[in-house]
């Protein structure tokens, strides 16, 4: 398993050369600046590949940009409106260039029109740090009460609505805008930030747009892109939905073993394929994270291994980002089953045998509390995430080795 880390570029506070010392092997990264549907150029690709190899002291790195995340698909071409064809054509010319610079691995997700989704970007746990949380409470008062999307209260439990109402009542100007600032928040460094008032419209372009013909759409994305990747020798990797249930009124379509394996199944080719995240799906009691290793592993490109822990039962429901160790998943067994996916590659020659995996979000804790990253990307957390992985790795290695030779 390949050790990678996430940077965002030159802005990051978590530097080139903190990923060093962190002991990475490559990195994951995107061109956050340009704007979704148009061109990855090669100049800008070569920018950012120049920016990774270099240290601040202008002495080479080592290291080199190895995983795209994220390769944004565009509201337009996952609704299919205005100028989604020609997003589709400038999608291939960026996969293109993208090879031509020596990288293979892309990750992109078909989430509407919102990246992950917080209420709460610094919530402090029991130790004194801080995690990202989502509090369905808070997202049903942001939903009802702050967006005042129509028909938003019947999609809620009704204790949840009663309690949503009674917690807004609390609420001053402040914590209001503190709340829908962190449920927009998206992708850190993102080129687009959306208000309210572009959530809205967004949500009534959606409005005939049910969870099978956002399917149908993605398939039809597919089918476009895909061929040109196992062409071209990319593998395409999907994050699932993060939360893994709908939000807002919108259909999610990559939540749950069964929706992975429709959208594999309907376009069949090992270039699509599947970033699995461990803390987005883990929030779903009914996603069993080892079995889709061992069941999907063939087709998984990328791994994101975090934690979270719920706090209630039924969907939706509140959980935050637990050490990597910690949660509900079990890492461990994830870990043993990723190994043996590798194993199998091995076997049967296949030159991507080594799956690259991040630490993926973190809890912010000593000098991360005062450095302020970005949310879900400290340097300590993520060094602690990292270095508990390896050790579990290492130490599944060190057992699978000493069983095959005794």
């Amino acid at each position: 398993m390949r050790q990678t880390w996430r940077w965002f570029g030159p802005g990051d506070l978590v530097s080139v050369d903190d990923m060093l010392q962190a002991g990475v092997e490559g990195v994951v990264s995107a061109l956050h600046h340009v704007p979704t549907g148009t061109v990855w150029t090669p100049e800008a690709i070569a920018g950012r590949k120049r920016e990774i190899a270099t240290r601040r002291d202008g002495t080479p790195s080592g290291i080199a940009w190895e995983v795209v995340e994220s390769l944004p698909v565009s509201e337009a071409i996952k609704k299919q409106t205005g100028d989604f064809r020609e997003h589709v054509e400038n999608y291939k010319v960026s996969l293109a260039n993208l090879k031509a610079a020596g990288i293979e691995t892309v990750c992109y997700n078909f989430m509407p029109v919102l990246d992950w989704t917080r209420t709460d970007l610094a919530f402090r746990v029991a130790h004194g740090g801080t995690a990202m949380r989502f509090d369905v409470v808070d997202f049903a008062a942001f939903d009802i009460f702050i967006l005042q999307r129509p028909g938003a209260a019947a999609d809620f439990p009704q204790a949840v609505g009663a309690e949503a109402e009674r917690r807004f009542a609390t609420m001053d100007d402040a914590q209001k805008t503190a709340l829908a600032r962190n449920v927009v928040f998206g992708l850190p460094g993102a080129a687009e930030h959306f208000s309210l008032d572009d959530v809205r419209a967004h949500l009534a372009e959606y409005g005939a747009i049910d969870e099978d013909r956002l399917r149908r759409n993605f398939v039809d994305f597919l089918s476009e892109v895909a061929p040109l990747a196992e062409e071209l020798g990319i593998r395409l990797c999907c994050h699932p939905d993060d939360p893994p249930f709908p939000l807002l009124g919108l259909p999610r379509i990559m939540s749950t073993e069964a929706q992975y394996k429709t959208v594999m199944e309907a376009v069949d080719l090992s270039a699509n394929g599947i970033t699995l995240c461990s803390g987005s799906l883990g929030v779903r009691p009914d996603n069993d994270l080892p079995g889709m290793m061992q069941r999907l592993g063939a087709r998984v490109h990328f791994l994101h291994l975090r934690n979270t822990t719920r706090e209630g039962d039924g969907l939706p429901c509140s959980f935050y980002e637990a050490e990597h160790l910690g949660g509900d998943t079990d890492m461990v067994a994830l870990a043993a089953a990723a190994l043996a996916e590798e194993k199998r590659r091995r076997a049967a020659g296949r030159a991507d045998a080594s799956i690259p995996f991040r630490p993926d979000h973190g809890q912010d804790i000593l000098d991360d509390l005062s450095r302020k990253a970005q949310p879900g990307y400290p340097a300590i957390g993520r060094l602690k995430g990292l270095a508990e992985l390896r050790g579990v790795i290492r130490g599944l290695e060190f057992s699978q080795a000493a069983t095959a030779s005794g």
